[in-house]
């Protein structure tokens, strides 16, 4: 649900500022992550300022509702280290979660979150093909 400036407009806070959709993907790659038909995930680490994860989380959870597209959205804690978060996230479309980014909602929760970030770490891109919780008709899982 947050972004940083720095990164590119695609990239949500809770990823390190990599698109590899743009910067390190085939074409090929790149272009079947946006067929309209292929669902689209993200999986990213952040860390709190130290002591701030529960207040980051608190932001990230808010304003969730309107994301349309948006078929799982889970915030967790990193068990082994008490500032680190991560986020999973299910998209019908790579154009959902990009829309989600220009929401009012999205937009006030990046800038009230960016201040209580210190870095990131991993960041996955997926394509989810079905699973419990993601909303799919019976035909689609």
């Amino acid at each position: 649900m947050l972004h940083d400036d720095a990164c590119d407009p695609a990239v949500r806070l809770g990823s390190p500022c990599h698109d590899l959709r743009e910067r390190s993907c085939s074409p090929t790659i790149r272009s079947s992550l946006t067929e309209p038909t292929e669902m689209y995930g993200l999986i990213g680490k952040m860390k709190a300022q130290p002591g701030r994860r529960d207040e980051l989380i608190a932001i990230l959870l808010e304003g969730l509702s309107g994301m349309s597209g948006c078929l799982s959205y889970i915030v967790a804690q990193d068990p082994t280290d008490p500032d680190a978060i991560w986020v999973t996230e299910a998209w019908d479309s790579q154009e959902s979660h990009q829309a989600s980014l220009q929401l009012p909602s999205v937009r006030q929760a990046i800038s009230r979150g960016k201040p209580l970030i210190a870095g990131f770490g991993e960041r996955f891109e997926t394509v989810p093909v079905g699973g419990e919780g993601l909303g799919l008709p019976d035909a689609a899982t």
